[in-house]
């Protein structure tokens, strides 16, 4: 039991939000194909593949995540209880615990087209260089926002088997969508941040957070708008469709109490936002 505590802690698989962040996006690209595609059992077994790549990734992205940020974690007080850096499990043990969870991942990957496939593979690139971004670049979390809703893209494709214009404007917004939650994720650590020499969009636009947030989720959510304009109506779509914006808006207007815990709850809500896009998109399937 001792073991697998390290084992939940080292995954974050006690902190949900993390890969459902991750699967919300990949839920929208599968929603959204499937207006063309209608096939309801194909699409619930791709979204169930979907949710199982989404931990599995999450929790092997976690662990290189650690392995990389070890001797910073340290100096972190939100960190520095991880089990890398306070010791608890060694490096070795965690890239072979990061290698199953790959192995893993790529047996779920191989059910889809080669296309697909293709795209998932070239995602592990993006997914392991995200923790080097905050040592070169103020714009790690547009890093993120890239890597972190690639799965839009290849559930798209897994249906369809192409790419068009439609997902990728959707792509675009998920990305301004994660810019700015990830932006509010990471005000927590702004001080350590700073002090140890690490960078993020919290820190280049400290003084003007809700500025910079606001700014990225009007993007995403005029976005939204334009990719779905023909779908606005008096329906379940637009009504679920008001609640993830309401959701967005909420975040702005408390944005204001400059907390680590406030910032840490808002961060939280974007898991019921992408819910509720979700169920906005789904929607227009019935």
């Amino acid at each position: 039991m001792h073991h697998l505590k390290i084992f939940i802690d080292l995954t974050r698989l006690n902190k949900p939000i993390g890969f459902m962040l991750l699967f919300w996006p990949c839920s929208w690209g599968l929603a959204y194909a499937n207006l063309i595609n209608q096939d309801q059992d194909l699409f619930l077994y791709y979204l169930i593949l979907f949710f199982l790549g989404s931990v599995l990734m999450r929790s092997a992205g976690c662990i290189v995540n650690d392995i990389v940020d070890k001797d910073f974690d340290k100096k972190v007080k939100r960190t520095k209880t991880r089990p890398i850096p306070s010791g608890k499990i060694t490096v070795r043990k965690s890239t072979i615990y990061s290698l199953i969870l790959c192995l893993i991942a790529f047996l779920i990957l191989i059910q889809f087209n080669l296309l697909t496939i293709i795209l998932g593979l070239s995602s592990m690139i993006l997914a392991f260089s995200y923790p080097f971004m905050k040592r070169i670049t103020y714009w790690p979390q547009l890093f993120l926002g890239i890597t972190f809703n690639w799965g839009i893209i290849m559930a798209w494709t897994a249906i369809n088997d192409g790419i068009s214009l439609e997902i990728i404007i959707l792509y675009f917004a998920a990305i301004f969508w994660t810019l700015g939650y990830d932006t509010i994720y990471g005000a927590q650590d702004m001080s350590d941040d700073e002090i140890i020499g690490l960078k993020s969009t919290s820190i280049k636009f400290k003084n003007n957070i809700i500025l910079f947030v606001s700014i990225s989720y009007l993007i995403s959510m005029s976005l939204i708008i334009f990719l779905f304009r023909t779908f606005l109506n008096l329906n379940i779509f637009t009504f679920f469709l008001l609640i993830f914006f309401s959701s967005l808006i909420f975040q702005l207007v408390k944005l204001k109490k400059p907390q680590p815990k406030n910032y840490l709850k808002l961060f939280k809500l974007n898991n019921y936002s992408g819910f509720f896009l979700f169920l906005g998109i789904f929607s227009l399937n019935l």
